[in-house]
């Protein structure tokens, strides 16, 4: 099967958003699909891991350069230029299936093709990462992107959601009607990863207590609730009440912590900002415990990653991803709610109780593990498969 996928970036890019794409295209090809990529963060044709990388992004002061700088009609530039790309190539050597993620709705404009079935694998809505403050012109461009995205969506032959309860979730967010053909298709990690994380070892000091947060600065990943938990948590370690600890915020620069962030908080935090996967990899090593209070995540592979490197994960009952993936097998406490005194709660006894973090490591390492390449590859090509057949029904009707 020839399959081309849309990306927003691609690894070494260190988004979850590249990672993601990674996975699939690598497990694609292994498991004998042609597979190709095309993206907005470079230029040029390589081939890495078997897949092709197509690079597309757009030269300064291009005509969709400047059409991407405007508010609403922005989000049309990606589109555009991905849809000229794979019609470009799709003549030259026609693929059988294209998929894209939800997110921004790169494949807006190429949904409902009968020549090139759609299969949108679901991210997170772009409308559930937005400041619920934000301007007028804002809305308005907020607004023109979840249109895309419905335009995607529901002209797609097919479906995939990374959990059945993001399945729905999204299912109700886009109004979709249940006639494309849908799968749960859990993510990989990136094989490296997984080797790293079986070689790391646990931190024998008791202090400081490692705490480490993988994310963005955004309420969707309840970032509000963990400052405010750790300026709870850090008066209480200026009285005595609790040992030393240290959180770095990995994907967070110090420009984003809030300018009256309590200094309570603010001694017991590096932000650290963007790093490489090797450093990546050696802060969950150094790490006794991961938090993520996500109030939602439409998988979680920072639940993944911790659980693969044996680390107490300190997450939200909020989100449905952290009660399957962490609550579930018991790989660490679920804060009640994403506010600043439940995570506090949650994470205060695992700051105090050196036992209590191994007997959740433990748990953690049992629950690591269940998606791997050659699953992701094999149910993805059954369900492209399936938007195929219907597409061809569809086209015949």
């Amino acid at each position: 099967m020839r399959t081309a996928l849309l990306a927003w970036d691609y690894p070494p890019s260190p988004s979850g958003l590249s990672t993601a794409a990674r996975e699939i295209a690598e497990s694609l090809a292994e498991a004998g699909a042609e597979a190709t990529i095309f993206t907005l963060d470079r230029t040029g044709r390589t081939q890495v891991n078997g897949v092709t990388v197509l690079g597309l992004a757009l030269p300064a002061g291009s005509p969709l350069a400047r059409l991407r700088s405007w508010g609403s009609a922005g989000h049309l530039a990606a589109p555009l230029a991905f849809r000229r790309a794979v019609i470009a190539a799709h003549a030259a050597a026609p693929f059988d299936v294209l998929e894209a993620t939800n997110w921004y709705a790169p494949a807006a404009l190429l949904a409902g093709r009968h020549d090139l079935p759609l299969v949108t694998r679901s991210s997170t809505p772009a409308a559930f990462t937005r400041d619920p403050a934000a301007s007028l012109r804002n809305r308005l461009d907020g607004w023109t992107a979840d249109r895309l995205e419905c335009r995607q969506v529901r002209g797609s032959a097919g479906f995939i959601a990374n959990t059945a309860g993001h399945g729905d979730v999204v299912a109700r967010a886009y109004r979709l009607t249940g006639r494309q053909p849908a799968a749960v298709i859990g993510l990989s990690l990136p094989p490296e990863v997984a080797a790293a994380a079986r070689g790391a070892t646990y931190p024998e000091a008791a202090e400081p207590v490692l705490l480490l947060f993988v994310g963005r600065a955004e309420a969707r990943k309840g970032f509000d609730a963990l400052l405010a938990a750790i300026a709870i948590l850090g008066a209480e370690r200026a009285q005595g009440a609790l040992p030393d600890f240290r959180l770095d915020l990995v994907g967070v620069p110090p420009d984003d912590l809030p300018v009256d962030l309590p200094e309570a908080a603010r001694r017991h935090i590096r932000a650290r900002g963007r790093i490489d996967g090797q450093a990546l990899a050696a802060a969950y090593a150094a790490a006794h415990a991961v938090l993520a209070p996500s109030r939602y995540e439409s998988f979680g592979l920072v639940y993944q990653e911790a659980l693969a490197y044996g680390r107490p994960v300190v997450a939200c009952a909020e989100d449905a991803s952290a009660r399957a993936f962490v609550g579930a097998p018991g790989a660490g406490p679920l804060a009640a709610a994403a506010t600043g005194p439940a995570l506090a709660e949650a994470l205060r006894p695992l700051l105090t109780d050196p036992d209590l973090r191994r007997a959740y490591r433990t748990r953690a390492l049992a629950a690591a593990g269940r998606f791997d390449r050659a699953s992701l590859g094999r149910e993805t090509l059954a369900l492209y498969e399936r938007a195929i057949a219907a597409a061809r029904i569809r086209q015949s009707a």
